[in-house]
């Protein structure tokens, strides 16, 4: 895939998880089981936030809110020392989200020039680029946003473009706009329904022309030209209710995943359309023990699965079978990645399960966090960092390294 050579090789961890948002690393120096001495550093965040960083070279990216001063973060740390390198304050206006969101649970994404934040309010949904330094380059906004459970959609870059989902309660579009300079280069409308939360991947089968990828429950699951928005194929049929998790792509397959609060999850597989005019295809569902938040990782022929309520599955990635299926407790938002075989998942309560992805169940480790944690984590230059929901985090590397005394 052109992104993968684009982004992924050079920088590990740009966007929503990592590399065209596979989740995957090849990271040797990852521990699977550590403690709160073997972190590198662990840094106090201003407020609380969801969102995951996201790295260029030696630095990383997150954002946070306060609600009580009405203030939303951009922050960006050393990635060695956990030294702070600057800090940018907005305004912020809070507004009706589920009482487990918060107002920075959008993940930004980075490119060697610029890194690009999506912060919004009832009345703006904004998207905004800052250089390496901290200084404003410019900001596009979006126009009004409706949402009962809040805001969380991520943005991604794309061929000198930044693409953002806004599938809301309200005026829907798929928009990207010039990374440079955030002007509108195309803005494709939707049907307004349940809003998604879903962060778009590229697709790129057999050599084909690229397309991005899209889930909604209004539009099921959709390619969309990435130089023109125009939308390539649909699958309208693949879901019933709202969509939080991220497309996935297993071979010449894309799936996704919908559900609610109160259940009836489930995972759908298509055979994608193309440009000539063939048709997409369910090729199969896989209901049982099936995430609604949490975005699911292809290994190879496999496909994990990490369910909200902690069941962990192996499934064949082509034809939907399930080899094994294990309890390991816990509620999930966060994503699993896969770090050189091994799968690490964090539940709310701020435990990190470390789970072989192999023929068998193996549970290889339980890592105590101490603190609740709905992001997922980031790797790059082998060690692993991740946003609680109110401090940084970095642990791996190979070597202990000096903490920083930002918090506790």
């Amino acid at each position: 895939m052109f992104f993968l050579i684009a982004s992924g090789r050079a920088q590990e961890w740009t966007r929503f998880r990592g590399p065209n948002g596979s989740g995957l690393s090849e990271a040797k120096t990852i521990p699977a089981t550590w403690s709160e001495k073997d972190f590198n550093w662990r840094i106090a965040l201003p407020g609380a936030g969801h969102s995951s960083p996201v790295l260029w070279g030696e630095k990383v990216f997150v954002t946070s809110c306060d609600e009580k001063s009405g203030k939303f973060f951009v922050l960006c740390f050393n990635a060695t020392d956990g030294s702070k390198l600057w800090q940018k304050e907005f305004p912020l206006t809070t507004f009706q989200k589920n009482n487990r969101n918060t107002f920075a649970s959008s993940t930004p994404t980075v490119d060697a020039e610029r890194v690009y934040v999506c912060r919004t309010d009832p009345s703006h949904n904004t998207l905004l680029a800052l250089d390496h330094a901290g200084k404003m380059i410019w900001e596009r906004d979006l126009g009004p946003f409706a949402a009962r459970h809040g805001s969380g959609t991520s943005p991604m870059v794309c061929d000198g473009l930044v693409v953002l989902a806004n599938e809301q309660d309200g005026d829907s579009f798929l928009i990207a706009v010039d990374a440079r300079t955030g002007e509108v280069r195309w803005k494709t409308p939707r049907r307004s329904g349940d809003a998604a939360y879903s962060t778009p991947c590229v697709f790129q089968p057999n050599g084909a022309k690229s397309t991005l990828i899209f889930n909604s429950s209004a539009h099921g699951i959709s390619a969309v030209a990435p130089e023109s928005g125009k939308v390539v194929w649909e699958f309208a049929a693949a879901f019933d209710q709202r969509c939080v998790s991220s497309p996935v792509i297993a071979g010449e397959l894309v799936l996704g995943s919908c559900g609610s609060g109160g259940g009836g999850n489930y995972i759908v597989a298509v055979r994608p359309g193309d440009a000539s005019g063939a048709k997409p295809a369910r090729a199969y569902e896989v209901r049982k023990s099936a995430p609604y938040v949490p975005t699911s990782v292809c290994v190879g022929e496999w496909l994990y699965l990490w369910s909200d309520g902690g069941i962990v599955s192996r499934v064949r990635a082509a034809t939907g079978e399930v080899q094994w299926s294990e309890r390991v407790g816990g509620n999930y938002f966060s994503s699993p990645v896969c770090v050189a075989g091994r799968l690490f998942g964090i539940s709310t309560g701020g435990e990190v399960v470390v789970v072989a992805a192999g023929e068998k169940f193996e549970l290889l480790a339980r890592n105590a966090l101490n603190e609740t944690t709905q992001s997922t984590p980031a790797v790059a230059g082998g060690r692993m960092f991740i946003h609680t929901s109110r401090h940084l985090v970095s642990v791996g590397g190979g070597k202990s390294l000096a903490r920083a005394t930002g918090g506790k």
